[in-house]
């Protein structure tokens, strides 16, 4: 099970670092978010079954500025999974390889990407999106052109759900009673703008099985909104259904391992200037984080006197960090020894620089500048605070 996401690397003082954009950041103020400059970085990790906070990044890439996302992120998976399949981490036979996201990202654009690979695609999409059924084939009709999709199925409206395929209830230790209902065969209806605006003859009807989690507590308190999910296959069964949202809570261990790379490896501490650089750093970084992982069952685990003792097994990656010091000494030497080296003299003093750096702007968006429609007429204001979204 692969999970992807993107994470920025901070840079809101460096001026003279080209290919910075705005990146959007949370908790930098009373219920704001916040644009800072940075650089964003697309991850993909490998998820481990059952809960644990490690996962294995297989790889990262860093977005510039005129790139679009959707397709960046679209490569780098094809990548990946190419790989795990060369490397023979998967054969023929075996069941499909699971990638989970955020709402971020379009499900059913990656699931037509990347149809030809053994991938499945499970993302969680917005509470305001409208996808459509089946269209119903009506033989008496036999003149035009038949039509491509049915009835709406409004994420906002209960009354256009309808029955559902799958229905679950469950019990859990840190939500409490679960319930999980999932409707077959719903697909989004495609235009010809943005990803599609390419696209060559008849757009095309991607189908998925839509799940909806309604839990009656969180952890932190607060108050528990519904989850919806689109998975890329079709016709599940409820054992499948039920896999398909603990899968998707698995796809938040991602979101320790960033935490981990900043906050105990020192991934954005450098202040680096070339872009060149910081994925030199990246890589070595990501090196770093995968010694630890190969060392679980080898180090010691370091805690303090307020934590409290876990198995083997169960370390985490930060107390793991603390008892890799005592390991490292019994490690045969990876590197030569450092050379002794003195810094250079510098600029003498009272000479300025002569040859300042360059500036560099922030870009706003990651996709390529396209031109906008000349429109006539001003668009109406509109009457709802929140138009839904009809693809």
């Amino acid at each position: 099970m692969l999970a992807v996401d993107v994470t920025c690397w901070l840079r809101p003082e460096a001026h003279t670092s080209p290919g910075r954009m705005m990146c959007h950041t949370y908790g930098r103020g009373k219920d704001q978010h916040i644009g800072v400059p940075g650089w964003p970085w697309s991850v993909v990790v490998a998820l481990e079954t059952g809960r644990s906070s490690w996962t294995a990044p297989l790889d990262a890439v860093r977005l510039a500025p005129g790139e679009d996302a959707a397709a960046v992120t679209a490569y780098q998976l094809r990548r990946v999974v190419t790989g795990l399949i060369e490397a023979g981490h998967w054969d023929a036979g075996d069941p499909e390889i699971l990638i989970v996201a955020d709402a971020g990202y379009d499900g059913p654009r990656l699931s037509f990407v990347l149809a030809d690979l053994p991938v499945r695609v499970l993302v969680r999409m917005r509470s305001d999106r409208v996808l459509r059924r089946a269209a119903l084939s009506d033989r008496r009709h036999t003149v035009g052109r038949p039509c491509r999709h049915g009835s709406e199925f409004v994420f906002g409206q209960t009354a256009t759900w309808g029955e559902p395929d799958v229905q679950i209830s469950t019990d859990t230790r840190h939500y409490g009673p679960a319930r999980i209902r999932a409707w077959d065969r719903l697909h989004p209806r495609l235009t010809h703008r943005t990803a599609w605006a390419a696209h060559t003859g008849d757009l095309p009807v991607l189908e998925g099985t839509v799940i909806r989690l309604d839990v009656e507590r969180l952890p932190s308190g607060a108050i528990p909104k519904p989850v919806w999910l689109w998975h890329s296959a079709t016709d599940l069964d409820p054992g499948q259904v039920d896999l398909a949202w603990q899968a998707f809570l698995r796809r938040f261990d991602i979101e320790h391992t960033f935490r981990m790379l900043k906050q105990t490896l020192g991934w954005t501490c450098p202040k680096l200037r070339d872009p060149a650089a910081a994925e030199r750093w990246t890589w070595l970084v990501l090196a770093a984080y995968t010694q630890l992982r190969l060392a679980r069952n080898v180090a010691a685990d370091l805690r303090r006197p307020w934590e409290k003792p876990l198995p083997p097994q169960r370390v985490t990656p930060a107390r793991l960090r603390r008892g890799f010091r005592y390991l490292h000494p019994r490690l045969p030497p990876l590197a030569a020894a450092p050379k002794l080296c003195r810094p250079g003299p510098g600029r003498p003093a009272g000479h300025p620089n002569q040859r300042p750096a360059a500036r560099h702007d922030v870009h706003t968006a990651s996709r390529p500048d396209r031109p906008k429609p000349h429109r006539h007429k001003p668009k109406k204001p509109s009457a709802t605070p929140r138009p839904r979204r009809t693809g």
